[in-house]
């Protein structure tokens, strides 16, 4: 969880590491590279920040207003400080940036393509949040939304809680392209071990007991 906590978002809140962009950057990276230590690869999600909006993208479409400069600032510094570290895959938000891009994030090819891709040099798997959720709703019904994501710039579609249209998906995309197998394998376990035999884990679960 990448997004900054503004205080005013009803879904974000707590979930979020910090407020503070450096902070959520280091921290974020730490995460990413303890879980290689373990052989998982990343997601990092909201791209490209949902903590600024508002509404909650599970039942309503959120929209942020700012400009791109104030969201670059701020917003982009936790992404751009865990792709470096490692990052193998990040999901964009159901928030549509009406200063940037008409449509949300996850069907916008300015914020998967230019930005993510070209500016902030990403070259993990990109997927797109649920589908299912009502921020999707805007491009249509659940065949509408997938390509409208993978159209965008996404590699894979999630549709979490909607067992029916699964179906419905999975037929209207049997054509469809399949992801990048170089992009796809970024996220495949390797190597690892197990992090609660180590010093560093018991070390951090002594200063987490001090801390409560």
């Amino acid at each position: 969880m990448l997004d900054l906590d503004y205080g005013s978002s009803s879904v974000i809140g707590d979930r979020a590491l910090h407020f503070d962009p450096t902070a959520v950057g280091a921290l974020g990276a730490c995460i990413v590279k303890g879980f290689a230590d373990a052989g998982m690869g990343a997601v990092g999600k909201h791209f490209p920040g949902h903590g600024y909006a508002e509404a909650d993208s599970h039942v309503a479409v959120p929209r942020d207003e700012r400009k791109f400069a104030d969201i670059l600032k701020k917003d982009l510094v936790p992404f751009r400080a865990t792709i470096e570290a490692g990052l193998a895959g990040v999901m964009p938000a159901h928030v549509i940036y009406g200063q940037v891009d008409a449509e949300p994030a996850g069907y916008s090819k300015h914020w998967l393509q230019e930005v993510l891709r070209g500016k902030l040099g990403f070259q993990g798997i990109i997927f797109s949040d649920d589908l299912s959720m009502e921020g999707a709703s805007v491009a249509g019904g659940v065949p509408e939304r997938a390509r409208a994501a993978l159209a965008a710039g996404c590699d894979m579609v999630l549709l979490c809680n909607d067992p029916a249209g699964q179906e419905v998906l999975l037929d209207s995309l049997k054509d469809f392209p399949l992801a990048s197998a170089e992009r796809v394998e970024r996220m495949r376990k390797k190597g690892g071990r197990d992090l609660r035999k180590s010093v560093a884990y018991r070390e951090a679960q002594g200063l987490l007991k001090e801390l409560a």
